[in-house]
C-alpha cells in the first residue's frame, strides 16, 4: 500500500477571502493554523482527500482547481469518509477528526452542481481540532493514529472509524 502524504496546503486571509497556496505551515495546538481566518475557532483546520475530489471532478464536464473547495489541507492515500472521532497525524502533528465538512453555496459558484455532488461519501472533506501542533509540509507522512499508541512524539497506524458528522460549510 502506497504511503499517505499530504499533497497541498491553502491558508484563507480573511473569510470569504482568497485560499493562499503554500508549501508548509504552523499548527498551534488548540488554535489551528498560523495566520488562517478560522484561527482559534471550533474547525481549526478542514481537510480534503485527493482521491474523492478526482471522483468528484470526474463527474463534472468542466473540473475546478481543488483551492476552490476552500479547504486547508489536501491529503492523498487516506480515506476521510466516517472518520469522526479519529486521530489524523500528518507529520509529527496530530489532529482529531470533530466530523464531515458539508458543502456550502459557494461550491456552486465555483462550478454549477457541485455542492449536490459533494453531499455524497464526506466529499466535502472533514474538519479538525489541533491536538498536537507543530510544523507540517507538502509531501509530509499522512497516517491513522492507533489511540492506544498514540503520544506526540511516537505513533503508528489504524484506528476505529467514527460514525457521525456535522452539518458545518466552509466559507
Amino acid at each position: 500500500m502506497p504511503t499517505a502524504r499530504l499533497e497541498r496546503i491553502w491558508i484563507k486571509r480573511a473569510h470569504r477571502g482568497p485560499m493562499d497556496p503554500a508549501v508548509s505551515a504552523s499548527l498551534d495546538t488548540g488554535k489551528g493554523i498560523r495566520g488562517n481566518a478560522n484561527y482559534a475557532g471550533r474547525r481549526q483546520v478542514t481537510i480534503i482527500s485527493a482521491e474523492r475530489w478526482q471522483e468528484l471532478m470526474a463527474a463534472l464536464a468542466d473540473p475546478v482547481d481543488p483551492s476552490a473547495r476552500r479547504a486547508n489541507l489536501m491529503i492523498g492515500g487516506l480515506d476521510l469518509e466516517a472518520s469522526r472521532g479519529r486521530l489524523l497525524l500528518i507529520g509529527k502533528c496530530a489532529l482529531r477528526i470533530g466530523g464531515e465538512t458539508r458543502p456550502c453555496e459557494r461550491m456552486d459558484d465555483a462550478r454549477a452542481g457541485l455542492q449536490a455532488l459533494m453531499r455524497e461519501r464526506w466529499g466535502g472533506g472533514a474538519w479538525a481540532t489541533v491536538e498536537a501542533g507543530g510544523d507540517i509540509a507538502v509531501g509530509d507522512v499522512v497516517r491513522w493514529a492507533e489511540e492506544a499508541a498514540y503520544s506526540p512524539s511516537s505513533s503508528s497506524s489504524s484506528g476505529s472509524a467514527g460514525r457521525s458528522s456535522s452539518p458545518q460549510g466552509l466559507g
